[in-house]
């Protein structure tokens, strides 16, 4: 039998909906109580989807405080480390000049 790792990652309250615990969802960020992933709300807020529809489609089990909480929070990693972050295929060229004549 294999002995439990002797320094485990503990449990983290990112915020007072949202949960990264390795014991769930291998250590993904949850909303607490649950096993649903922030990342899959945030990916239904990004996709337009109404917050009442959002809560209703995951039983009441993520409520508007705590999808508020998770955009705030994006929000605020996006400012954080957004120097980070480049897609090529949008990066704006400066028109060449044609001296031609």
């Amino acid at each position: 039998m294999a002995k439990r790792k002797q320094h485990q990652i503990a449990k983290r309250m990112i915020g007072r909906y949202i949960v990264a615990d390795p014991e769930i969802c291998h250590g993904q960020p949850t909303f607490r109580g649950t096993r649903i992933l922030v990342a899959d709300v945030m990916e239904q807020v990004a996709g337009g989807v109404a917050w009442e529809t959002i809560v209703e489609g995951w039983r009441g089990d993520v409520s508007p405080d705590a999808i508020s909480e998770a955009v705030r929070l994006a929000s605020q990693a996006f400012r954080d480390h957004s120097a980070q972050y480049m897609a090529p295929e949008y990066v704006l060229q400066r028109p060449r000049l044609d001296h031609s004549g």
